[in-house]
């Protein structure tokens, strides 16, 4: 889990693939939610397991000489992850094995992006081969499409021509050259508002004013725009809280229009479109302003312009009034969000794993930095401690060096495999900082259950009665310090005061090289570790 958590991170920032090495069978189970994350979140992964040695009398070297040869050896181990890889397979020969791996890493790395598979056995593995080269400029990926004439100047006319244009993203930001040519098209089209409901990516600067942020499915710009383009996202709405009016028009652009690991999706779209969205975008706005006609009606524009300007200023004074600490002194998530926000450098790259918490998140953090912002790409919990690791690796590597930041909720902090995150952070020198959503338990199948029940009995009852609470809660800090044998920064904040006192020094340690880990108690101590001995019991 904690490895390819870290080789998604490194690519997901990077876009170059990485590679894990896991053993057989078993290794590769244990690789868990990763391989979904990594699928989900389009990340380009090679992963190579072992497989049993097929001979069993010495016939070729390699045969077994293990007991657990045998009880290692399943009928069809690709099986196991195939289908969350765009690739799976065997390498029968070491004659042939760098074109097996550069056939995997041309489907890692094609459009849409993701794992692959490949597996061997111990007798190809020690067959003895001649040196061979291979031209690495023929095995490249698959090449960027673009819209074609027709498509452009269809969809410009329709945004050109709306009188509420809405883009929706999830993921567009992946590619660190689209947010430029959002941005472009925005101001080309005055008017045309940007919401992101994947939250996977920073895809558009949260300080611009055509920036509507981070809500999951559900805004009333989807209710009422006459004209969606839809970009490089996979859940625009959800039908069952949220629709287009029915006479929006609407057009799908995707690296993966068809969504074809998703046995069920579909949307009401005129035309879609697989193409690459940085290159579509700059299409757009290239045509809308050198079309002489289109060019002089956008120019028309002025008081949308000023409209979005207003409208963006007055959400923004909203997110800034729910920063204020309790009349206790406790904080909310909003209040801890902007502190952390406030305490790391700006270039801080953010590692996402706040769950229900994340549009609070996202609101507080109004990240305007391609790659600055990085979620779990799919929803298999536990993804941003190794993530976290692989995103600082990948800007180390970079020479860029950047502060990173997880955000992690305190149920997916205990799916991460802490004892392994903090033992390799401290054994590689890979200093980040942790901020655990302490909320004491499990808000999301709750959530979950009154969107279906609202007035169910699941709703009347506690988050002990349903079994989703924490209370009293394991030392999270203590965890932590524990696996990276207690060469760690670790704490807790129950008050707005002691949040205030402690960021700094957290913040410190790791720009001095050292890890830390703040537990944060979110809206005060009650059935939290380390939050006074009368707490411990609610």
């Amino acid at each position: 889990m904690v490895a390819l958590s870290m080789a998604d991170g490194y690519a997901r920032l990077t876009g170059k693939p990485q590679c894990v090495i896991v053993h057989v069978d078993v290794g590769t189970q244990g690789l868990g939610a990763a391989v979904h994350n990594a699928s989900c979140g389009r990340a380009p992964v090679l992963i190579f397991a072992g497989l049993s040695p097929y001979t069993i009398e010495g016939e070729l070297r390699g045969s077994r000489t293990e007991y657990i040869h045998w009880i290692q050896d399943v009928p069809d181990q690709k099986q196991i992850v195939a289908q969350y890889c765009r690739y799976t397979g065997e390498i029968k020969t070491g004659k042939n094995i760098k074109q097996m791996v550069r056939r995997a890493l041309q489907f890692a790395t094609s459009a849409p992006c993701g794992p692959v598979y490949l597996c061997g056995a111990r007798e190809p593995m020690e067959e003895d081969i001649e040196p061979y080269e291979l031209t690495q400029e023929h095995w490249s990926e698959v090449g960027k499409s673009a819209l074609t004439q027709e498509a452009v100047r269809e969809i410009a006319e329709a945004l050109v021509g709306a009188s509420e244009p809405l883009l929706i993203t999830g993921y567009s930001g992946r590619n660190h050259d689209a947010v430029g040519e959002l941005v472009v098209l925005t101001e080309t089209v005055k008017g045309l508002r940007v919401l992101d409901t994947g939250g996977s990516d920073m895809c558009f600067p949260a300080d611009h004013r055509a920036s509507l942020g981070l809500r999951y499915g559900v805004d009333d710009s989807i209710k009422t725009a006459d004209v969606i383009l839809v970009v490089d996202c996979d859940v625009p709405w959800i039908p069952t809280q949220c629709q287009p009016r029915k006479d929006a028009r609407i057009f799908h652009i995707d690296a993966d229009p068809m969504k074809q690991q998703m046995p069920v999706f579909y949307l009401p779209a005129e035309a879609r479109y697989r193409v690459d969205s940085s290159t579509a975008l700059k299409q757009l706005h290239q045509f809308i302003a050198n079309e002489p006609e289109m060019s002089k009606k956008v120019a028309e524009y002025g008081s949308r312009w000023d409209a979005l300007a207003e409208k963006h200023q007055k959400r923004l004074q909203i997110i800034r009034e729910l920063v204020k600490p309790g009349d206790d002194g406790h904080y909310n998530i909003s209040y801890l969000t902007a502190a952390v926000r406030k305490a790391v450098p700006k270039d801080t790259i953010f590692a996402i794993e706040a769950v229900t918490n994340t549009a609070f998140v996202a609101d507080q953090i109004q990240a305007t930095l391609p790659g600055s912002w990085i979620n779990c790409g799919g929803g298999g919990l536990g993804w941003s401690g190794g993530g976290a690791l692989g995103i600082k690796l990948a800007t180390d590597a970079s020479g860029e060096k950047k502060f990173v930041c997880q955000i992690v909720g305190d149920g997916t902090f205990l799916f991460s495999v802490p004892g392994s995150v903090y033992w390799i952070a401290q054994k590689y020198k890979i200093p980040t900082l942790t901020i655990i959503l302490n909320n004491k338990g499990w808000n999301a199948p709750r959530k979950s259950l009154l969107l279906v029940h609202p007035d169910g009995m699941g709703s009347k009852v506690s988050n002990e009665e349903l079994n989703i609470s924490f209370a009293p809660t394991p030392d999270y800090a203590g965890i932590a310090k524990a696996s990276a044998g207690h060469n760690l920064w670790a704490e807790h904040a129950t008050t707005a005061k002691e949040l205030d006192e402690l960021l700094p020094k957290a913040v410190e340690a790791v720009l001095s090289g050292t890890g830390a880990v703040l537990d944060a108690h979110l809206d005060g101590p009650q059935g939290k570790y380390g939050g006074g001995k009368s707490a411990l019991i609610g």
